[in-house]
Formats: C-alpha cells, sequence, structure tokens
C-alpha cells in the first residue's frame, strides 16, 4: 500500500510559487522550496520528480488560479474599452504596489527560460495565448456593439493588446509610481 502523502499538493504548489515568482526559476533553490512549502528535499523530488517537475506544476498552478483573476475583468458588464482600461489600470497598481516586483510569472519564464527548456516556454505561451483569446472576445465584442471599428482585424487588435500588456508588465518592475504606465494605457486606448 502506499504511504498517504502528508502535505496538501495544492497548498505546497501554491508556496513554490511564490518562492519561483520571487525569485525566478535559476535562483529557487530546492532547500528554499522545500522550506517554504514545508517538506523535505526527499520528500519534494518524491512528490514532484524534479525543481523542474514543481516549477511546471507551478505555471499550471498560476495559469489556472491567478491569471483568470484579471482576466474577469474583462467579462464585466459595460463599454468594452472601460472593462479594458480597468484591467490594464489594476495590472499596473497590481504590479507597482508590490515591493518586490515580481510582474507576471508568465512573462518572467519567457524573458528567463524560454530559449532553454521547452516545457516551459510551452506553459508561459499557454497562458499569453489565454489572454490574447480573452482580448479577441472582447475585441469581437466591441465590433459587434459599435464600440469598436468592425473593418479593423480583430487578431491583428488582440495581438497589439498583449504586446501592450507585456509591455506595461515589465515596465512596471521598475516604475517608480502610474503616471508614465497611466499615460501609456490612454494612448493605446485612443488607438481603437
Amino acid at each position: 500500500m502506499a504511504r498517504p502523502r502528508k502535505f496538501q499538493a495544492e497548498t505546497a504548489v501554491a508556496k513554490a510559487m511564490e518562492v519561483f515568482w520571487e525569485k525566478g526559476y535559476a535562483a529557487a533553490s530546492p532547500q528554499e522550496l522545500g522550506a517554504r512549502m514545508g517538506l523535505g528535499r526527499g520528500s519534494l523530488y518524491n512528490a514532484f520528480e524534479s525543481k523542474q517537475g514543481l516549477f511546471e506544476c507551478v505555471l499550471r498552478h498560476y495559469h489556472e488560479h491567478e491569471a483568470p483573476k484579471l482576466l474577469a475583468l474583462l467579462t464585466r458588464p459595460g463599454p468594452i474599452k472601460e472593462r479594458l482600461r480597468a484591467l490594464l489600470l489594476a495590472v499596473i497598481e497590481t504590479d507597482v504596489a508590490d515591493p518586490e516586483r515580481r510582474g507576471c510569472l508568465a512573462i518572467n519564464t519567457a524573458i528567463e527560460l524560454a530559449g532553454r527548456d521547452a516545457a516551459a516556454a510551452r506553459l508561459a505561451a499557454r497562458m499569453f495565448e489565454q489572454t490574447e483569446a480573452a482580448f479577441l472576445s472582447l475585441i469581437e465584442e466591441g465590433q459587434r456593439t459599435g464600440e469598436v471599428d468592425a473593418t479593423r482585424d480583430a487578431r491583428e487588435l488582440a495581438s497589439f493588446l498583449l504586446n501592450n500588456l507585456t509591455g506595461l508588465r515589465v515596465l512596471g518592475k521598475t516604475a517608480e509610481d502610474t503616471t508614465r504606465l497611466t499615460r501609456i494605457v490612454d494612448a493605446l486606448l485612443r488607438s481603437f
């Protein structure tokens, strides 16, 4: 009979996510991960097979639990530009208010690992695709209601929004306040 696990996997993964988010993949040591998760090194490897296996679980957790929180702002009622502005300002406020300037785990992963870890790159790309799909849905809604020019390519606009969101998240890691980032949002919203 297999030994029962003495920890909650979901809780452990959420704690590991904090370490990877704060430090990045390379700087997160197995000792620190285990300590934060309440697991010994052996238990960590028994449960997740490797640091990379744990990281992939963390990215899936982030994709399923963290990313949807912000994207939910796009599904609220109201004009689409107001919803988009609410999302972008929420991202800015979150990033600038974070004393550790963690930013977005998907973007951090793409920057740190995309050329060296195909599995991590695929998981980050899937998160970008999820965000772009949410933008596409919003733009298509705006085209149906007349809020967005229906002659514009909706996929092109969704990619444009994803690119701008990514840039805002990177700039948010060093911004001293929200002034510059809010100007970017206002210019972006005037562009369509």
